[in-house]
């Protein structure tokens, strides 16, 4: 039971901080549009986003958010029952989480999610900190299933 909690509770830390840095984004960024953070290199740009990154299937909403709840789901599932014993899984799982329910939270309760970093010194989509959130936990899940390979072809040699 502590493990559930353990994890529910590191997911539920993730969307709080992205659900505060979009709260910020919204009352502070917006009506000034743009903050450089660091000259030439970042600024924090406010930017709605109807679609998903890219803005891919932009305005696609229902789609898009039954799309994300039932791979939240399978996320879910795989976290709280299948990773009990991989801490880095367990850390890429609860990343994945956390970033796709913050995403979706504004989808479903705005119809588009609140962007606000942009890179300048490369033609990038402006994107979040619940984006980030997912990108590096499917990094380290890659990673994980990688490992898992190397190490189940290490114990089938003789």
């Amino acid at each position: 039971m502590a493990y559930v909690i353990f994890n529910l509770l590191c997911v539920a830390v993730l969307i709080g901080i992205d659900q505060g840095i979009k709260f910020w984004a919204v009352h502070v960024l917006m009506p000034v549009g743009t903050l450089p953070l660091i000259p030439h290199v970042v600024e924090l740009r406010f930017v709605l986003n109807q679609g998903m990154a890219f803005s891919l299937l932009s305005g696609r909403q229902l789609f898009l958010i039954v799309a994300t709840s039932a791979a939240l789901i399978l996320v879910a599932y795989w976290l709280l029952f299948r990773s009990r014993n991989d801490r880095l899984q367990q850390a890429a799982l609860i990343l994945v989480l956390g970033g796709g329910i913050g995403n979706l939270i504004d989808r479903v309760l705005n119809g588009e999610v609140v962007d606000y970093i942009n890179l300048l010194f490369m033609r990038f989509a402006v994107f979040n900190f619940a984006d980030i959130c997912v990108c590096v936990g499917v990094a380290l899940w890659v990673l994980v299933i990688f490992l898992e390979e190397l190490h189940s072809g290490d114990a089938k040699e003789p």
